[in-house]
């Protein structure tokens, strides 16, 4: 008997289309790192078959090889055969989530404490932020790295300390996207995505992004309902939070009685990409899926954004090499590759080194990095070999979580990088237009 019991256990129909040609597995960096075919994605279809016929049982053996998958989706660039894993590993563990079969007793506790209960939530997330700014800003979190406590207390803490982001700057809010506007009559209108955590970790690269947006001909709206995507609860497995989540957004971003957005801007890799496929998440609400299908195909990444638009060259000059990380969720779930490089060219001065892999995870993947914190670390060290190869002053990237794996990596392997912070691509073509044209270049007039 299948071990599978609901509705959004993974489909018969996609399992099937894996013909085991194993071109895959050179592309999974689990396989590369572990050696082993049930750490691979073709192993692991197969182990999802198994459980759906009901040849073996679903054991903790079973859940580590699924727990050490990234969902970094780089199986789907390599495959002929156009197998949706990423949909498949989000269907299994939403099945065995509702099962209470992903989670023992205290990480369903936590769970609901932390996603649940703090996530969705913009004003509990900023009293967290409130606190990290206070740990930060009075000496403690210094104190606290040079010391090693953190370490010798818990390697969680230390591992979300080495995550953590600086947060001593203020947070973004929706409407400060009012403070900029077009040069002259809007040729285009969107609304930005402005996430759960992006406000907190990254306002920078959010003003960065409304900015050149306005600088390009764009009108720019933030909804003030809008909460997280829910990309974090789906990969997860707590696919209802997921739903209740994106009919949230949509709710805001496409409200019955008012204004559609035209497009729907994300500067965020992961969200992007689980945005743009709400319309599967939601294809059995018969209230939401014809709405979900419209937001998805409206949701752009804002460099993909830019392209399609048609953006103007910026002349301030940015005299540095630069290796750009392709965020796994740009790449490989959006097939996104093009448009990053072309900002990146097109700015004055600014050499783009590749490197030997760039598509290759950095290691990040979500909460992948906090709970399996040993694999990441070894995919971490490998990519910050490659980054260091390049010789680049800066390595940038398209999503918050990498970028945060990536300044820890080059605090641990890297000396010789410039800069406090890893850039997001839209800070630097931000940056161009700033030393052209001032920091207030799109600023609305008073």
């Amino acid at each position: 008997m299948s071990v599978f019991r609901t509705i959004d256990a993974p489909s018969e129909g996609d399992l099937s289309l894996c013909v085991h040609c194993g071109l895959c597995l050179n592309a999974c960096p689990t396989y590369l790192e572990l050696g082993q075919e049930t750490d691979s994605p073709r192993g692991r279809l197969q182990l999802m078959k198994a459980l759906a016929e009901g040849r073996v049982d679903y054991t903790p053996r079973v859940q580590q090889h699924f727990d050490r998958c990234l969902q970094c989706r780089a199986c789907e660039t390599a495959c002929p055969s156009l197998v949706p894993y990423g949909r498949l590993m989000e269907a299994t563990r939403a099945d065995l989530f509702q099962q209470d079969k992903m989670l023992d007793r205290r990480g369903r506790l936590v769970w609901r404490l932390v996603m649940r209960g703090v996530f969705p939530h913009p004003n509990r997330l900023r009293a967290l932020g409130m606190g990290l700014r206070i740990f930060q800003r009075s000496g403690m979190q210094g104190l606290m790295r040079r010391s090693g406590l953190l370490g010798r207390l818990s390697g969680t803490l230390a591992r979300l300390d080495a995550l953590s982001p600086d947060v001593r700057r203020p947070f973004f809010e929706p409407c400060d996207v009012e403070r900029y506007a077009p040069p002259g009559p809007p040729r285009a209108r969107a609304s930005m995505l402005t996430g759960c955590v992006m406000p907190l970790s990254h306002p920078d690269t959010h003003h960065a992004t409304a900015r050149a947006l306005s600088r390009n001909g764009v009108q720019v709206s933030a909804p003030g309902e809008q909460v997280c995507c829910g990309a974090l609860h789906a990969h997860g497995g707590d696919v209802e939070a997921a739903r209740q989540l994106a009919r949230r957004n949509i709710d805001a971003f496409l409200p019955r009685d008012g204004v559609e957005a035209e497009a729907i801007i994300v500067n965020a890799a992961g969200c992007g990409s689980h945005m743009k496929e709400y319309g599967h998440l939601l294809r059995n609400d018969t209230d939401y899926a014809e709405r979900a299908q419209a937001f998805g195909e409206r949701v752009r990444d804002v460099s993909e954004y830019l392209v399609e638009v048609g953006f103007e060259a910026p002349s301030g000059a940015i005299n540095r090499a630069v290796t750009y990380q392709d965020s796994c969720h740009l790449v490989h779930a959006q097939r996104v590759k093009d448009a990053p490089r072309a900002l990146l060219r097109s700015i004055p001065g600014l050499e783009l080194r590749e490197m030997r892999r760039p598509d290759q995870c950095c290691g990040s993947a979500g909460l992948y990095s906090i709970m399996q914190s040993s694999l990441s670390g070894a995919i971490l060290r490998d990519k910050m070999s490659d980054i260091a190869n390049t010789n680049a002053d800066q390595v940038c990237s398209a999503n918050p979580g990498c970028l945060l794996q990536l300044d820890a990596g080059i605090r641990l392997y890297v000396d010789d990088m410039s800069g406090d912070r890893s850039p997001h691509v839209i800070d630097l073509l931000d940056e161009s237009y700033r030393a052209a044209e001032g920091d207030d270049y799109a600023r609305r007039p008073e």
